[in-house]
């Protein structure tokens, strides 16, 4: 059995932790690095944790649980005005970080009014790249009611965030959590701190009914495993974006342009198959700085080769 934690710290003798995890038969998940200091995501043997801390301790760093982690989120307001983009969106979207999860924050161009606000096709594909989708509104009920059908639908887990406790909006959401509204203060009381809880909480939820229904039908290689793979292809070692290759629960985002590279990444081998004939390789909507990867399951890659 394989735990997944993640160390902060320095940069000095990370090498040390770097190899330990090697030996122990791990994978390092998620490796960012700012200036001298140093997070990385590692899956390691449940036996060998108490190494692993150790080492951390050592170097002076420390090593938490992070039940989030291979996992990117997206945090939604619905503008990115100073009116719809409170700070409790960005304490939700750290406080998933906390768990493990990249999080991205974004606002919709068109959110703005009760009666007029909408969620455009291009938003809402851009929003399905994700592994899910935090949803936060605001204080008025009418206004969460009337805006929350517009996220009805999107192919993602999605939670609702919002202040008064909707009614009428019955599975357009997986999870709702109420009591967190628009507010011009960071989310430092105690009960503030419980609310993020519970809002990653109800992530991490969606995440393992979304991880439970992978596992029904598994995918053909470990997001990891592609990882590792693309980990070698020099433009990716080379890129200087943070967290050039980022894990989804079916797959990756690899921060080089499709058009550029997707060839040299088909051609890649994973388990003695073409990453091109285990994997749909696309440009993210964004823009084409970006290749989204997602892995087919087995037996679709098995019915394709009997085919």
């Amino acid at each position: 059995m394989f735990e997944v934690m993640m160390y902060d710290g320095g940069v000095y003798r990370s090498d040390e932790l770097f190899e330990l995890i090697e030996d122990a038969g791990g994978a390092v998940l998620q490796k960012t690095r700012s200036s001298q200091m140093l997070s990385v995501t590692m899956s390691v043997p449940a036996g060998d944790r108490g190494a692993i801390e150790a080492l951390c301790k050592e170097i002076g760093g420390e090593v938490r649980r992070v039940p989030l982690a291979g996992t990117e989120v997206a945090v939604v307001g619905p503008t990115l005005g100073r009116h719809h983009m409170p700070h409790p969106i960005c304490d939700i979207a750290e406080a998933l970080r906390r768990r493990g999860a990249i999080t991205v924050v974004m606002g919709l161009a068109r959110g703005r009014g009760k009666k007029t606000a909408q969620m455009s096709l291009e938003e809402r594909t851009v929003v399905e790249e994700y592994d899910a989708a935090v949803f936060m509104l605001g204080n008025f009920k009418a206004c969460v009611e009337a805006k929350a059908d517009m996220f009805r639908g999107v192919g993602v887990p999605s939670v609702l965030v919002s202040g008064p406790e909707p009614d009428g909006i019955g599975g357009a959401f997986d999870a709702v959590v109420s009591g967190v509204g628009r507010k011009a203060s960071r989310m430092r009381s105690t009960e503030e701190r419980e609310k993020l809880d519970e809002i990653c909480d109800a992530v991490e939820r969606v995440l393992e009914a979304k991880r439970a229904s992978i596992g029904e039908d598994p995918l053909f290689a470990h997001p990891a495993e592609v990882k590792q793979v693309l980990e070698g292809y020099e433009p990716i070692d080379m890129c200087l974006r943070p967290a050039p290759l980022v894990m989804h629960l079916d797959g990756l985002r690899a921060k080089v342009g499709c058009a550029e590279h997707r060839s040299a990444i088909e051609g890649m081998e994973v388990h003695g198959r073409r990453l091109g004939d285990v994997c749909r390789i696309s440009p993210s909507k964004i823009d084409d700085s970006s290749t989204v990867i997602r892995i087919k399951a087995r037996s679709e890659v098995e019915q394709a080769g009997r085919g």
